[in-house]
Protein backbone atom coordinates (compact mmCIF):
# COMPACT_ATOMS: atom_id res chain seq x y z
CA UNK A 1 0.00 0.00 0.00
CA UNK A 2 3.04 2.58 0.68
CA UNK A 3 4.88 2.26 -2.42
CA UNK A 4 2.24 4.55 -3.91
CA UNK A 5 2.12 7.09 -1.01
CA UNK A 6 5.10 9.49 -0.47
CA UNK A 7 3.06 11.10 2.54
CA UNK A 8 0.38 9.30 5.23
CA UNK A 9 -1.35 11.56 8.06
CA UNK A 10 -3.27 10.43 10.38
CA UNK A 11 -5.30 12.68 12.35
CA UNK A 12 -7.43 11.59 15.67
CA UNK A 13 -8.55 12.17 19.38
CA UNK A 14 -7.23 9.87 21.74
CA UNK A 15 -10.61 9.56 23.25
CA UNK A 16 -12.81 9.44 19.90
CA UNK A 17 -15.01 6.09 20.02
CA UNK A 18 -14.40 6.78 16.05
CA UNK A 19 -10.50 6.13 15.84
CA UNK A 20 -10.63 2.73 14.93
CA UNK A 21 -10.00 2.93 11.74
CA UNK A 22 -7.03 5.63 11.86
CA UNK A 23 -5.46 3.35 14.48
CA UNK A 24 -5.56 0.41 12.49
CA UNK A 25 -4.11 2.20 9.48
CA UNK A 26 -1.73 3.41 11.42
CA UNK A 27 -0.46 -0.29 12.66
CA UNK A 28 -0.76 -1.03 9.29
CA UNK A 29 1.30 1.67 7.86
CA UNK A 30 4.34 1.43 10.42
CA UNK A 31 4.14 -2.50 9.55
CA UNK A 32 7.96 -3.63 8.54
CA UNK A 33 6.74 -5.23 5.58
CA UNK A 34 4.92 -1.86 4.61
CA UNK A 35 8.12 0.10 5.43
CA UNK A 36 10.29 -2.49 3.66
CA UNK A 37 7.86 -1.44 0.39
CA UNK A 38 8.59 1.81 0.02
CA UNK A 39 10.98 3.22 3.00
CA UNK A 40 10.69 6.84 1.72
CA UNK A 41 7.14 7.31 2.97
CA UNK A 42 6.71 9.55 5.63
CA UNK A 43 3.98 8.63 8.20
CA UNK A 44 2.76 11.17 10.44
CA UNK A 45 0.20 10.67 13.72
CA UNK A 46 -1.41 13.71 14.91
CA UNK A 47 -3.51 14.28 18.17
CA UNK A 48 -6.43 16.19 17.38
CA UNK A 49 -6.99 18.38 20.86
CA UNK A 50 -10.90 18.86 20.03
CA UNK A 51 -12.95 15.82 20.42
CA UNK A 52 -15.47 17.07 17.93
CA UNK A 53 -12.98 17.07 14.98
CA UNK A 54 -13.62 14.08 12.87
CA UNK A 55 -10.60 11.31 12.53
CA UNK A 56 -9.29 11.80 9.50
CA UNK A 57 -6.45 10.53 6.82
CA UNK A 58 -5.11 12.34 4.55
CA UNK A 59 -2.80 10.92 1.93
CA UNK A 60 0.24 11.92 -0.54
CA UNK A 61 0.60 10.13 -3.39
CA UNK A 62 3.80 9.97 -5.51
CA UNK A 63 2.21 12.11 -8.15
CA UNK A 64 1.79 15.12 -5.53
CA UNK A 65 -2.13 14.42 -5.72
CA UNK A 66 -3.54 14.69 -1.94
CA UNK A 67 -6.75 12.98 -0.80
CA UNK A 68 -8.30 13.57 2.67
CA UNK A 69 -10.46 10.40 3.29
CA UNK A 70 -13.33 10.55 6.75
CA UNK A 71 -11.66 8.03 8.37
CA UNK A 72 -14.58 7.96 11.32
CA UNK A 73 -17.31 7.09 8.49
CA UNK A 74 -14.82 4.88 6.55
CA UNK A 75 -13.54 1.56 7.53
CA UNK A 76 -9.67 1.20 7.47
CA UNK A 77 -9.92 -1.84 5.13
CA UNK A 78 -11.66 0.24 2.60
CA UNK A 79 -9.68 2.91 3.32
CA UNK A 80 -6.68 0.71 2.21
CA UNK A 81 -8.73 -0.34 -0.92
CA UNK A 82 -8.72 2.99 -1.61
CA UNK A 83 -5.33 4.04 -1.92
CA UNK A 84 -4.42 0.69 -3.41
CA UNK A 85 -7.29 1.23 -6.53
CA UNK A 86 -5.95 5.06 -6.58
CA UNK A 87 -2.30 3.04 -6.67
CA UNK A 88 -2.89 0.97 -9.55
CA UNK A 89 -4.30 3.74 -11.66
CA UNK A 90 -1.16 6.02 -11.44
CA UNK A 91 0.70 2.70 -12.44
CA UNK A 92 -1.15 2.03 -15.35
CA UNK A 93 -1.24 5.86 -16.22
CA UNK A 94 2.77 5.64 -15.91
CA UNK A 95 2.77 2.55 -18.04
CA UNK A 96 0.94 4.25 -21.19
CA UNK A 97 2.74 7.45 -20.34
CA UNK A 98 6.37 5.60 -20.72
CA UNK A 99 5.17 3.92 -24.17
CA UNK A 100 4.63 7.23 -25.73
CA UNK A 101 0.44 6.12 -25.83
CA UNK A 102 -2.20 9.09 -24.87
CA UNK A 103 -3.84 8.90 -21.44
CA UNK A 104 -6.55 8.72 -20.52
CA UNK A 105 -7.39 5.85 -23.21
CA UNK A 106 -10.17 6.69 -25.40
CA UNK A 107 -12.41 3.56 -26.96
CA UNK A 108 -14.47 4.78 -30.17
CA UNK A 109 -17.74 4.60 -29.56
CA UNK A 110 -18.22 1.68 -32.42
CA UNK A 111 -15.62 -0.29 -30.46
CA UNK A 112 -17.47 -0.23 -26.73
CA UNK A 113 -20.61 -1.27 -28.77
CA UNK A 114 -19.05 -4.35 -30.57
CA UNK A 115 -19.75 -7.93 -29.17
CA UNK A 116 -17.12 -9.95 -27.78
CA UNK A 117 -17.05 -13.33 -28.51
CA UNK A 118 -15.18 -14.53 -25.08
CA UNK A 119 -13.16 -17.42 -23.89
CA UNK A 120 -14.92 -20.73 -23.53
CA UNK A 121 -12.99 -22.64 -20.42
CA UNK A 122 -11.97 -25.64 -20.73
CA UNK A 123 -13.76 -28.78 -19.30
CA UNK A 124 -11.86 -30.49 -16.31
CA UNK A 125 -11.95 -33.76 -18.33
CA UNK A 126 -9.85 -32.16 -20.56
CA UNK A 127 -6.91 -31.23 -18.59
CA UNK A 128 -4.20 -33.30 -18.13
CA UNK A 129 -3.95 -34.77 -14.36
CA UNK A 130 -0.79 -33.92 -12.88
CA UNK A 131 0.39 -37.15 -10.44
Amino acid sequence: MLKFLSKVVIEYNALDPRKAACVELLAQCNARKAKESNPACVVELHRLPDAAAPPRVVVTYVNGVEEAIDAGATPAQEIRQQILDRGRLLETEQMFREAGEAWPVVIPAEEIHQSFPGTKPKKAEEKPQAQ
